[in-house]
């Protein structure tokens, strides 16, 4: 299954200088409860489903976990440039660490159920992508930011439209 993402380039993957204050929030939006690995785990597990039911919106759901894993790999490489270490863990601002867990998702066994829960986590994640961008003073970063979130919107149109499929 091809990738569900939007038919525009992605900007370079490069950072201004290192920043490990950056680093730590964009760890939130690789693996934090609204994350590209929340995201990914939640449409994988849906699309398992989905599949069992021999549902045809099954293939669409597998596309848009793999465009998730894109999302997760560009940020995983900016926090890598950015001083930051890959490890599935939040680092947050009081010191301590969060490790990524599945008790982030919702995991509805309804495809109706499962379409809504993955279109609210998709605005969860274009508001809290717009509230790092406002924090993050580095244009390399937000333009990778602000690239994502297009294929946030496009991913919120393509399940509105499989809303009414199923």
């Amino acid at each position: 299954m091809n990738p569900i993402i939007m038919a525009l380039p992605y900007p370079e993957i490069k950072v201004k200088e290192k920043n490990p204050a950056y680093a730590n929030l964009l760890s939130i939006d690789y693996c934090g409860a609204v994350s590209e690995m929340s995201a990914i785990t939640q449409y994988i597990n849906n699309e398992a489903w989905l599949s069992c039911e021999k549902s045809p919106i099954a293939q669409t759901i597998l596309g848009l976990a793999i465009a998730e894993m894109m999302h997760l790999r560009k940020l995983g490489e900016l926090i890598i440039l950015l001083g930051g270490t890959l490890d599935f863990t939040v680092r947050q601002q009081n010191g301590k660490r969060a490790a990524w867990t599945p008790a982030y998702l919702t995991i509805p066994e309804h495809a109706k159920k499962m379409i809504a829960a993955d279109i609210e986590a998709e605005k969860a994640a274009i508001r809290q992508y717009h509230a790092h961008i406002k924090i993050i003073n580095d244009p390399d970063v937000n333009a990778v930011l602000a690239r994502i979130i297009q294929d946030e919107e496009y991913h919120i149109l393509i399940l509105k439209s499989l809303m009414k499929e199923v």
